[in-house]
Order: structure tokens, then sequence, then C-alpha cells
């Protein structure tokens, strides 16, 4: 085993492909050979793709699954504040010693040879997963789903296909279509899939692919609904009808995922316990997340500071709608985006429920937009802006006028990281 912490045997592994993104399963299936393919001794798989979404449903299901007495296994990405986020062993981050261990394997394993960090991280996720006792894994897709490093399982247990909508047009296409038929990549012969609510094109591109394959599928609006009745979740299917709590998890398309979760959990047959524990227990962080304490806490104690990592057109909607539900009080933004989004598009709804925006650019990152783009991009959508050196200036700036302001720090998960390393 080797002497060095994760984080050196990470850095490491940065330098083994010049691209961060390349997509292909090639690499993986070389590498998974060489370390006696651990995918195919897994506990049963959940496979979630998706543009919106998939992080909260796997959170869902996790703590339905976990509510029912199961052990879980969990991979996603990217990581926030630490890389340990990444992998759940049977539902408990997974500790230094075990990361060092498996990502120094790895890296033997790969003797030298091109691969991406996405990939051989994956590899060693899924080397953690085969080697420790669960009941279930959950592998949420990294980037689109045909040609992404988790689409190695053969016979997943389910899939589950949350909304899709354009984002990484460069790397999955410029269509909603093209785009669903990379996400609808992860269908698997006869393996059922559970479909979130989708935009007609890309619904019939998962209808197409999944009849090719004979997988059956559990549609929003066709096999399962979910609304809110009353101030609770309806949950109904083809067995019955649930009413349970809203979501602890804010936002009215928080409904739509948590219906997703439950649909998994039925055709699971996991109980009630677990039903309630879906939509009761659990845990993301950075979507519309409440600070409670650190620094900026500390920094403006009458302000209320809310932390969001969604950075697309469609989190923008669900985030205005989710602002306009609040009780009144003054908003402000706090802005950080990549160059590689779409800032007008995830700007242009927020700009009816805020007073003002302050861009800062992402601590760093490389591919950060510059807080001058992103306040011009503001501007662009009639949403007042100014530039700030940091996310603390730019709060000193807010709460100087305003003590007791509402402040949403958003438009990034890099940015969100930075402000949970400091603020969790």
């Amino acid at each position: 085993m080797s002497s060095q912490t994760s984080d050196v045997i990470l850095d490491r592994m940065m330098a083994l492909h010049p691209k961060i993104i390349d997509l292909t399963l090639d690499r993986v299936w070389r590498l998974l050979g060489a370390l006696d393919n651990p995918q195919t001794k897994l506990p049963p798989v959940i496979h979630i793709a998706g543009t919106n979404g998939k992080g909260s449903t796997q959170a869902m299901i996790r703590a339905g699954l976990e509510g029912a007495g199961r052990k879980v296994h969990a991979y996603t990405s990217p990581h926030l504040a630490r890389f340990h986020e990444r992998i759940r062993l049977g539902g408990d981050l997974i500790a230094e010693p075990d990361l060092t261990a498996v990502l120094d394997e790895c890296y033997a394993a790969n003797k030298g040879e091109n691969i991406t960090y996405f990939e051989i991280t994956t590899c060693a996720a899924l080397l953690a997963f085969a080697r420790t006792q669960a009941d279930y894994t959950l592998l949420e897709v990294g980037l689109g789903g045909r040609l992404d490093a988790t689409n190695v399982i053969e016979q997943p247990a389910l899939t589950v296909i949350t909304p899709i909508s354009i984002d990484h047009e460069q790397f999955l296409g410029d269509t909603l279509g093209k785009i669903a038929a990379e996400k609808a990549g992860i269908i698997k012969p006869g393996v059922p899939c559970i479909v979130g609510p989708q935009p007609d094109e890309a619904l019939e591109v998962i209808e197409y692919t999944a009849a090719r394959l004979g997988a059956p599928l559990l549609v929003h609006g066709q096999h399962w609904h979910a609304q809110e009745e009353d101030g609770r979740l309806v949950y109904q299917d083809e067995t019955g009808l649930r009413d349970l709590p809203l979501p602890n998890l804010l936002g009215a398309h928080q409904i739509q995922n948590a219906g997703a979760a439950l649909a998994v959990l039925r055709h699971l047959n996991m109980g009630d316990p677990a039903y309630e524990a879906a939509v009761t227990k659990a845990q993301w962080p950075a979507r519309m997340q409440r600070l409670k304490t650190g620094p900026l806490v500390d920094q403006a104690p009458q302000a209320e500071l809310w932390l969001d990592g969604g950075h697309n057109a469609a989190a923008g909607i669900a985030l205005a709608d989710v602002l306009s539900k609040l009780p009144q009080r003054p908003t402000h933004l706090i802005c950080g985006m990549l160059n590689t989004k779409d800032v007008t598009g995830y700007l242009a709804p927020l700009a009816g429920q805020s007073e003002r925006l302050i861009a800062v650019s992402i601590p760093g990152e490389a591919n950060t937009l510059s807080a001058e783009d992103t306040a011009a991009a503001a501007s662009k959508v009639n949403l007042p802006a100014a530039t700030a050196d940091s996310v603390a200036a730019a709060l000193a700036t807010i709460t100087a006028q305003n003590p007791q302001a509402r402040v949403l720090i958003c438009g990034s998960l890099y940015l969100a990281g930075n402000i949970l390393r400091e603020n969790a």
C-alpha cells in the first residue's frame, strides 16, 4: 500500500490524460480488466442519468433504501469539499485509508497509460464497492450516459433517467434529441427504466431506445404521478396511492425528483418506511442549502444566507420558483459561473426574483467565467450587476446597505465547493 495520501495520488492521476473530458469506454474497459472486473461483483445496481435532478433523486433513493434497513453504496460527482464525498460505502463516506488503497491500486494497474481523472477514479469506486458488502449500489452518471465511465454494468437492477435539458452541447450534441440519445445509452435489454418528466423530443428518443432493447419503461405522467396537494406529496402509480410529507429538499422540482425516487422504491417493494424516509431524510448539499455556520455567517449574522450549485437554464427556472415561494425579503445574488455554461439562460429566470447580482470569479478554477463577463450577462437580462474580488467582499457590499438581506450564492458547484470547505 502507498504511504501517500489520497490527495497526492489524485493529483498524480490528473496528469494521466491531456483532456479532462474525452468520452469513450475503451480505457475504462482496459483498466477494469486489469483489476479483475470489479463491475461484475457489485450489489444490485441502480444507474441514474439525466441533466437535472440526478443527485437529488439519488439522495432520495438512498434515504429510502436506508430507511428500509438496507446498506447502500453510492457514487456521485463532482465532489464539493472533499473527494471522499463521491464514494459512500454501505452508507458512510469512504475512509481515507480505503480511498488511498484503491486509488493506489488503480494507478499501479493502469501502468501509466492514458486515462482521464474521472475514468480512473470511477474504476477505483467500483473496486471499493465490489469489496464491501451492501444491498444496493447507486451509480450516478458523470456526463451523458452512453460513453460515461459508469456505463459498464451489463445487467443493472434498474435504470433511471431524470429530466433532460440542453447542457454540455459540446460533448453530447446541440439538440434535445441528440442529448437524450446519449442519456438513453444507459438503458439495458430487459431492464426496467424509471423516466422522470421529459420534453416530448427527449421522451420519443427514450421510448424508441427502450422499445429497441425490450426494456420496460415506467414513465412520469403515464405510469406514475407525483404532485403537491394541500401541503402534501401525493404519489400514485398502478398499484395505488401514497400521501406523504413534502420533500425536505426545497423546490417544486423536488416533487418530481421524489416521484422518480418513489417509483424506484415501489418497484423494489420497499414499503412505507422507505417512502417516508425518501422524502423526509434525504441530504443533498448545495441545493438551496441554508448556511448556518462559518465565517460568512459570522460576517453577516442578520442576513439569510443560501447556497445553490445549479448552473443551467433549467436550474435557473427551478431556483427562481423556490425564491418566489420564500417569505418576502430583499434578495441579492452572489454569482460565479464556468465559461462553458449558458449564463444568460441561467440568469434570465432569476432576474425577476432578485434586486441585484454581484459577480465573482471562481477561486482556483481555470474555466471560470470572469466576474466582468458574468456581470455583463446579468445586465443583458435586466438584472442590475456589479463585481467583487471575492464572495466575502460581495457579501460585505450587500450587507453594508441591507444587513438583513437574503443572499443566494449560486451559479456553480465549483463555487459551492469553495464555500462549503469553509462554511459547512
